[in-house]
């Protein structure tokens, strides 16, 4: 884990803003699964005590991003290819009822923000930039939700995220990968201009299903599989 460069963050916030840092250096793999977190190499990169360090470790946490052990810190938790073949299914299912009912309830406005939405998240994608291309695509895909106005839906959509979260910033993308990704997002905003609730629906579960094949791939990488 490098710790060599600096960025002061200021204090406002204190332990939001560095849980955010957190999460994009898991983004951008300087934290791998397993690795040990150093606390005195975090409040060094970052310019901050150890007690909102140590708030920002237990946010991660509670997403499922870290494991706190008595007397051994934190370490960044690590994903089963058991716990990926359980959870994408279920988020497929819930993410295509949300997309089939936004069609049928957007309004021009609601489609228009989401494009919106889609068009920042291809200024980050061709900067070659994860961190913020994830935020404005789980933005996009909890938008869903939000015009489908569904409220138990979303509650269990929310519940999942809460370990889902582990998967999607742990595991990297390929270049392949990503590219697959912003494919199967210009077909969802197809469908949704079209207010085509069935397409939608199939785009979104094919979409976790790639996303189940990335992860997969990541836990277990092509040159590892070759080399058994």
């Amino acid at each position: 884990m490098a710790m060599s460069d600096t960025a002061i963050i200021p204090r406002r916030s204190l332990h939001d803003e560095l849980a955010a840092q957190l999460r994009d250096m898991l983004m951008r793999g300087d934290l791998k699964a397993g690795d040990k977190i150093s606390e005195q190499a975090l409040c060094q990169r970052f310019g901050v005590s150890r007690t909102p360090l140590r708030e920002a470790l237990k946010v991660l946490a509670n997403e499922g991003l870290l494991i706190l052990s008595p007397n051994r810190g934190a370490s960044v938790a690590r994903v089963s290819p058991e716990e990926v073949d359980e959870l994408f299914p279920i988020m497929g299912a819930l993410e295509a009822v949300a997309g089939e009912t936004a069609c049928a309830r957007a309004t021009d406005a609601d489609v228009a923000a989401v494009q919106a939405m889609h068009d920042e998240m291809l200024v980050y994608y061709r900067a070659g930039d994860p961190a913020a291309y994830l935020r404005l695509n789980r933005a996009i895909h909890e938008k869903f939700f939000d015009i489908a106005g569904n409220h138990a839906l979303a509650q269990l959509y929310q519940t999942l995220m809460v370990r889902i979260h582990a998967v999607r910033f742990i595991a990297q993308k390929s270049s392949d990968r990503w590219r697959e990704a912003v494919d199967d997002h210009e077909e969802m905003m197809a469908a949704l201009r079209a207010r085509d609730g069935a397409r939608l629906g199939a785009i979104l579960k094919l979409h976790l299903r790639h996303k189940a094949a990335m992860v997969h791939e990541s836990l277990d990488p092509p040159d590892v599989r070759a080399a058994e």
